[in-house]
């Protein structure tokens, strides 16, 4: 009866039953892929390495086009298309799988990159450039596969892509000079994602972001400014951030010559290690202490060598020592002069 029913409307054959086939495996292959994901992220979740998420993640949108190629495939058996357009759909199902495979190759290889820098780099992101130039790599390799698996020869194009390279190359010198700069920063780990640095040039901030012409950084005004990735590789950079991100934080001070300098010392300690001890951003364990170094033109003037956590933290450190400090020689009578300037009348008069 069906053979019959497909004799009288052909076109059913033809049309409706590979579309209904392919609407019909699409919709159960979305519902099981749902169902299997669903079932696997519980059960990642409880283990403790990473690299059964990343493996996960990887393979979770090429799915889908493992369902799109299922149901091409079963389509293609219910129906009566000539043989040259189910060569082609063949070809197409092949190229399907390639993608797949190419898609969930280079997420595995960025999330394993990913990874991998983030436990060097002591949890900071990683640079965007490593995973880019991962993806192009593996992205490039399955164009030439799926170009081959179409027969098409590739060793004239890969002898193109040769000599063209070279135009390509002189055309983009200040481009590719900032790409290979940007990957030795990166490769280098003297600055990172996330380091605190200062150019020579005066910018300074976060390192938010290195990618494959410029240097992203972050400014305390929460502007960003773009660095070209060849000048910062000439330029003269001080990151605060390394070796670690703790750093001295240092305070000018002048007291009268009359002051007991002893007394001076030991008051001036007593509030810088409060100040070590209670403000948010001093380092607890560190112990202040002071250096006289100069006979002034109206004080002597001594150094207080605090520390501070980050470079950002110092902000905070000096103003609350500021406010202890000239609350505490008040009470004990230490004076802060003025600067004073002598005008010898004598000897303007002489002049």
């Amino acid at each position: 009866m069906f053979d019959d029913l497909l004799l009288k409307f052909p076109v059913l054959l033809e049309l409706v039953l590979p579309s209904s086939i392919f609407l019909l495996v699409l919709a159960v292959s979305l519902i099981l892929r749902k169902i299997i994901f669903n079932r696997l992220s519980q059960w990642v979740k409880k283990t403790s390495t990473q690299l059964d998420d990343i493996v996960l993640h990887s393979i979770r949108k090429p799915f889908l086009v493992v369902c799109l190629m299922l149901s091409v495939y079963f389509a293609l058996q219910f129906s009566r298309l000539p043989e040259s357009i189910v060569l082609v759909m063949s070809k197409s199902i092949l190229v399907l799988g390639i993608i797949a495979v190419v898609l969930a190759s280079a997420n595995l290889l960025s999330g394993i990159i990913k990874l991998y820098t983030s436990s060097v780099e002591s949890g900071l992101a990683v640079a965007s450039l490593t995973q880019n130039i991962a993806r192009i790599f593996v992205l490039s390799v399955g164009t030439l596969i799926i170009l081959n698996s179409l027969g098409i020869s590739i060793t004239p194009i890969l002898a193109t892509l040769g000599v063209g390279g070279l135009a390509v190359a002189l055309a983009l010198q200040d481009t590719l000079t900032n790409l290979f700069a940007g990957f030795h920063i990166t490769v280098s780990k003297q600055i990172r994602i996330g380091d605190y640095v200062r150019l020579d040039t005066g910018e300074e901030g976060y390192v938010v972001d290195i990618n494959w012409r410029s240097t992203k950084i972050k400014m305390l005004a929460n502007n960003v400014v773009l660095i070209p990735n060849d000048k910062i590789n000439k330029a003269i950079v001080t990151n605060y951030y390394l070796p670690d991100k703790e750093m001295a934080v240092l305070i000018d001070v002048g007291v009268h010559y009359k002051s007991d300098l002893e007394k001076v010392e030991k008051v001036t300690c007593e509030v810088a290690k409060s100040v070590m001890e209670e403000v948010s951003g001093g380092v607890v364990y560190f112990d202040p202490f002071i250096r006289y170094n100069t006979f002034g033109d109206s004080c002597i003037k001594f150094t207080v060598i605090l520390r501070g956590k980050e470079f950002v933290d110092q902000y905070l450190v000096k103003h609350e020592f500021i406010k202890r400090l000239h609350k505490r020689y008040a009470a004990e009578g230490i004076n802060i002069p003025y600067p004073i300037r002598a005008i010898n009348y004598e000897q303007e008069k002489a002049a």
